[in-house]
């Protein structure tokens, strides 16, 4: 298999998990991502659309049933009066962690047939394709947890 089918298939292995992860939760693949995102820190909606790659109406539709979940809130934004940011709400915040360490957990077992070396190339070839496409950060490491990042 060449590298472009393997990207896009895997891609949609991934994405088939994510789905079905945000399904359990009661999410939509769309509100899994806003959560995981948030996890980090509170995004400003122009920062946020940019990391999610939505326009401003999709984004604000996305927002908007969100807050209606109780899963975020609009919050001022302290440097700028006239914006807002949006932060997780505690209940939010819960299921965030709880679909974060689910989700992690499906993924990692996507690579199961692979050694721990191989598993090492696959991670670092992956995450140079990823750094050199400036890929925003829309998933926290595994490692870092959730909790420490947003501590920060």
């Amino acid at each position: 298999m060449g590298v472009v089918a393997a990207l896009v298939r895997s891609t949609f292995l991934v994405n088939a998990v994510y789905a079905e992860s945000a399904q359990e939760y009661g999410l939509t693949p769309q509100q899994g991502q806003l959560l995981c995102v948030l996890m980090a820190r509170p995004y400003g909606m122009g920062e946020l659309g940019a990391v999610l790659g939505l326009a401003k109406s999709s984004l604000t539709g996305l927002v908007d049933r969100s807050v209606r979940n109780g899963l975020v809130r609009r919050e001022p934004d302290p440097q700028d009066a006239r914006a807002v940011r949006v932060a997780l709400t505690p209940h939010g915040d819960g299921l965030a962690e709880e679909f974060y360490a689910e989700t992690c957990r499906r993924i990692d077992k996507l690579p199961v047939g692979l050694s721990a070396a191989e598993r090492a190339t696959l991670a670092g070839l992956l995450g140079r394709v990823v750094l050199d496409n400036e890929v925003p950060v829309v998933f926290l490491e595994p490692d870092e947890g959730a909790s420490t990042a947003r501590k920060n």
